[in-house]
């Protein structure tokens, strides 16, 4: 009586599939399996700081070349309108 069937999964995975969408469940599996796999790297790796400060220094620079690019187009919108 507590457990669930084979059809009880079944109306659960159909339901689940049109309130979501099965792009938005891909994604989330996807995610899902990213974070597993980093967080056993990250137990494998121990105490490793060195990986932490490498991924700061990306994510530094990622940051900066977006503000760069951002800055650019804002130049030749107004270079645009000057012109």
């Amino acid at each position: 009586m507590g457990s669930f069937s084979l059809v009880h999964w079944l109306v659960l995975g159909l339901v689940v599939v049109l309130l979501f969408g099965a792009g938005r469940i891909g994604e989330v599996g996807k995610g899902l399996g990213e974070g597993i796999r980093n967080f056993k790297k990250g137990i494998a790796g121990g105490d490793d700081e060195d990986g932490d400060e490498k991924d700061a220094a990306e994510a530094k620079q990622l940051k900066k070349g977006s503000k760069d690019s951002e800055d650019e187009s804002s130049e030749s919108k107004t270079k645009a309108k000057k012109g």
